[in-house]
C-alpha cells in the first residue's frame, strides 16, 4: 500500500497533536487542518494548510460548513484500486487524503455545564468533524483514521515502522473504534433531547 501522503488533523483535544504531526511533517506529509488546530501547529512551526484553502470554499455559516466539500469526502472514501475512482478524482484535480486525525468535544461534559441551554448544546453538535470521521472508518483498507490521542504513540510507531505507513489491523481496529465513538457521541445527544421533548399539549 502506498504510504501516508495527506492528512486531515481537527482536535478538541490537541494532547499530543504536535508531536504527532511533527512526525508527519519529517515524512512530508500534507498537513490541512481546521483553524484551531492549524493556529496551535503554526505556533509550533509545523507547515500546514487550513481547509478553505484545500477546498477552496472559505468556511461559511459561522464556521458550521468547513469540511463538508466533496473534495474533502472524495478524497476519503475513493477506492484506490478502482480505475473509475481514480478517473473521477483526476478530472476534479483532487487528492486522496490517507489519513485523518480528528477528535469531537465531549458532549457529556458539554451538556454537564451549568447554565447551558438546550439550544446552545444543539449549536455546538460536531457534523463537519463526525462525517470526516465516519468517511475514513469507512473506507480503513486505504484511510488511517485515529480519534483517540492514546493511540498517538502506537501510530507514531507504526510510521516509523512503516516507512509513513499503518498496518491494515491497526486501521481495522481503528475503524471500529471510530463507529463506536460516533455512535456514543450520537446517543448522548439523543438521550439529552430527548429528556428535554416538549411535552404534547
Amino acid at each position: 500500500m502506498p504510504r501516508i501522503r495527506r492528512a486531515i488533523v481537527s482536535c478538541h483535544d490537541k494532547t499530543g497533536i504536535v508531536e504527532l504531526a511533527q512526525l508527519l511533517s519529517e515524512y512530508d506529509v500534507e498537513i490541512v487542518s481546521t483553524s484551531g488546530t492549524l493556529a496551535l501547529l503554526a505556533e509550533a512551526g509545523v507547515a500546514a494548510i487550513s481547509i478553505a484553502d484545500f477546498t477552496g470554499i472559505p468556511e461559511l455559516m459561522d464556521g458550521r460548513v468547513k469540511s463538508l466539500h466533496p473534495k474533502v469526502h472524495a478524497g476519503l472514501l475513493g477506492i484506490r484500486d478502482s480505475k473509475l475512482h481514480q478517473e473521477q478524482l483526476q478530472a476534479h484535480e483532487w487528492p486522496w487524503i490517507d489519513m485523518v486525525v480528528a477528535n469531537l468535544q465531549p458532549v457529556n461534559e458539554l451538556m454537564a455545564c451549568p447554565g447551558i441551554s438546550a439550544d446552545e448544546v444543539v449549536e455546538q453538535i460536531d457534523i463537519g468533524g463526525a462525517a470526516m470521521l465516519r468517511s475514513a472508518a469507512k473506507n480503513f483498507r486505504y484511510v488511517t483514521v485515529v480519534a483517540n490521542p492514546q493511540w498517538y504513540p502506537r501510530i507514531m510507531h507504526e510510521l516509523r515502522a512503516h516507512e509513513c505507513d499503518t498496518s491494515y489491523d491497526t486501521r481495522f481496529t481503528l475503524a471500529r473504534e471510530v463507529f463506536e465513538c460516533v455512535a456514543a457521541y450520537d446517543a448522548a445527544i439523543a438521550a439529552y433531547l430527548k429528556e428535554r421533548e416538549p411535552k404534547p399539549a
